[in-house]
């Protein structure tokens, strides 16, 4: 039994010492001419609305994809994947490349002036531009 309450209360603290929700950022190339943008318009890039950016994704499943389309599009993953499937089945769009890590999709970004990609906001450097901060 005492086992077993150790148990609980060291998953308890374990539960309270992860971070609350991580700043994510939505991000360009600096060569790209935007300089901000609204939530509604980024969730028409990541949701095949829209082709006039490149969007570029975060590995399926990961915390911060599921947390980035929830506050762009109200929408969770299960959602989300319906949605492209009927576009790509469809044909009217191509799902952006995943990118297993925010390190890669900055790279992937920096690359690319029609790229437009998230990641958490500590991992921002000089090789992007930051148009949009989600609370």
């Amino acid at each position: 039994m005492k086992k077993l309450i150790s148990a609980l209360m060291l998953s308890a603290l374990a539960a309270a010492a992860l971070p609350a929700s991580a700043e994510i950022v939505v991000i360009v190339s600096k060569q790209n001419p935007a300089t901000r943008m609204f939530s509604e318009q980024a969730s028409q890039f990541f949701l095949g609305k829209s082709n006039l950016f490149t969007p570029v994704d975060q590995a399926d499943g990961s915390a911060i994809r599921n947390e980035f389309y929830k506050k762009v599009a109200d929408k969770d993953a299960a959602q989300v994947k319906a949605l492209w499937s009927k576009l790509v089945f469809t044909g009217k769009a191509t799902p952006p490349k995943e990118y297993p890590n925010s390190a890669d999709v900055k790279k992937a970004v920096a690359a690319d002036p029609k790229a437009i990609g998230y990641i958490d906001k500590s991992a921002v450097d000089d090789t992007v531009k930051v148009i949009l901060t989600l609370p």
